[in-house]
Order: structure tokens, then C-alpha cells, then sequence
């Protein structure tokens, strides 16, 4: 039996990941504002330290992985944006690393952090509110999104997206994580039937424009065929997988993005590569 903590854990593919989990006869500590082991609001840092602490508590200090699926979607309102930014950027990064030790005293610890297409699909998302997330301001990242108005929610959810996601790849490669054992990946699910979809498409203004966006497969995704890609990224058969994205979303990705990858290494980054091959030789001396 292995310890798992999953977020997002009341609803949705978050809900989905815990009832395979639990089935197969491991324990799973649930995180998330409703209806869970720890109830924790992750739009605030009393709330992210809150729950930080509690799973480390309930665990006693090992955890054999992690699943980080609670999320905000783009929905109407002023405060959407900084809502957006500090659950799904926040909420993630802060609860890794005060879970990272834990991680690590498993020895062979899987990580999966739910990112979303739109990290590709979505234009216009602002360099600069990821540069400013990466960086640890919120602030910053936030006053980035309100040029563009009643839009500024669905730019905040991309820039989050984006930027938790870069900081996967980041993470995943450093001593501190895969020289731990931990295995960190995500997975970036297109749009899947969970309540948050229901309810934008119960929304007349919403709905027009989920139905127009493009799913070659048609429909939407399964929250449970989801969380059996997310099971399959926690077993062993994930061992040799490292700051990978799954993407998982009918086709989207690769209908707008098609000859976008995979691309070489152009020219004028050769300089980079052999900067960041020298770095990694130096590290493992």
C-alpha cells in the first residue's frame, strides 16, 4: 500500500484519481475546500501552509506521491484573475515544496500536476505574467491581465497553466527532485466533462465558444479516462519519465500545432544547449 495526497479531490478528474487510488488499496489523504481529509483554502498562504502541514501530519513524513489537481477555471468576475493565479500556480508549487521532503523520504516518489491545453492552444497569454509568476509575484502577474479586460480571467488561467507547467520542467531535472527519486510530470487535459465544463456550458455567454473550439475526436473527455492516465504516471512504468506533459485532449493540441512540434534546436539557441551540456556535466562530478 502506498500514501498518496491528492487536491481537488470533492469533484471532477481530481475526484476520479482518488476512487482508482483507493480501489487498488492505497491510502489517499484528500485536500480541498469541501468534503476532504484536509479542508484548506488554497487561494490564500495561511490556507496552502494550512494544508502543507496537516498532510505532513496525517502521513507522518513519507509520501509515495502527489497529485495536484485543484484548479480555478476562467470563469467572469474582477477578482478571477488573482483567484486563478494563486490556486492554480500557487497552490501547487508551495504545497510541493513543503511536501518535497516527504516526497523525497519515499525513495521513489510520483508526482503529477495537472496543466491544461491551453498552455499551447491559447494565444495571447502575457511572457511577462509567467516570467512574473515564475519569479514568485502575484502581483505582478495579475496587473499583467487587466489590459485585457472581460478577457482577463481566461489570460490568467493560460498564464498559470503555462507557468506550472514550465516550472515542472524546471523542477524535475534539479538534484532536489529527480536526484531524490521524485519523478515529477504533468498532464494537460483539453476540455473534459467535469462540473466546471457543465457549468460553462450552461452559461449561454461561455458555451458558444467551448462548442466552436476544435476536438477532432468530438465530445469531451471522460474525468475517469483521465485519472487512468494519471494512475498509469504514478506506477512503476513512469520510473524513466521526467518533466514530461501528457497531453490528453482529443486532438486540439494538434490541430493547431501540428508542424509546431517536435522542433530542433535552432541555431541561434546553440549557444544555450551547450551551456546548459557543460552545467550538467559539471553537476554530476
Amino acid at each position: 500500500m502506498a500514501v498518496y495526497a491528492v487536491t481537488g479531490s470533492a469533484s471532477g478528474m481530481g475526484a476520479a484519481v482518488v476512487e482508482r487510488l483507493v480501489a487498488a488499496g492505497h491510502r489517499v489523504v484528500t485536500v480541498d475546500l469541501r468534503d476532504a481529509d484536509v479542508v484548506a483554502d488554497l487561494s490564500t498562504a495561511p490556507g496552502r501552509r494550512d494544508a502543507v502541514e496537516k498532510v505532513l501530519a496525517a502521513v507522518g513524513g513519507r509520501l509515495d506521491g502527489a497529485v495536484l489537481a485543484a484548479g480555478l477555471g476562467p470563469a467572469p468576475g474582477r477578482d478571477r484573475p488573482a483567484l486563478i493565479t494563486q490556486v492554480n500556480y500557487f497552490g501547487v508549487v508551495e504545497l510541493l515544496e513543503g511536501w518535497r521532503e516527504a516526497l523525497a523520504a519515499a525513495g521513489n516518489a510520483k508526482v503529477v500536476v495537472f496543466s491544461s491545453n491551453s498552455t499551447t492552444t491559447m494565444p495571447l497569454v502575457p511572457g511577462r505574467a509567467v516570467a512574473a509568476l515564475l519569479a514568485g509575484d502575484a502581483e505582478r502577474a495579475v496587473n499583467a491581465y487587466r489590459i485585457f479586460g472581460k478577457s482577463a480571467p481566461a489570460m490568467a488561467y493560460g498564464g498559470s497553466k503555462v507557468a506550472v507547467t514550465r516550472w515542472v520542467r524546471r523542477r524535475a531535472v534539479e538534484p532536489d527532485w529527480v536526484g531524490a527519486g521524485i519523478r515529477l510530470n504533468a498532464i494537460a487535459p483539453g476540455a473534459v466533462l467535469t462540473p466546471l465544463l457543465e457549468k460553462q456550458l450552461a452559461t449561454p455567454s461561455e458555451a458558444k465558444a467551448i462548442r466552436s473550439f476544435p476536438v477532432p475526436a468530438g465530445g469531451y473527455g471522460d474525468p475517469g479516462l483521465l485519472a487512468d492516465w494519471v494512475i498509469q504516471m504514478l506506477s512503476p512504468a513512469a520510473d524513466f519519465m521526467v518533466g514530461s506533459v501528457v497531453v490528453v485532449d482529443g486532438g486540439s493540441d494538434a490541430w493547431f500545432r501540428a508542424d509546431d512540434w517536435p522542433r530542433p534546436v535552432p541555431g541561434r539557441r546553440l549557444r544555450g544547449y551547450l551551456r546548459r551540456m557543460r552545467e550538467f556535466r559539471k553537476e554530476r562530478r
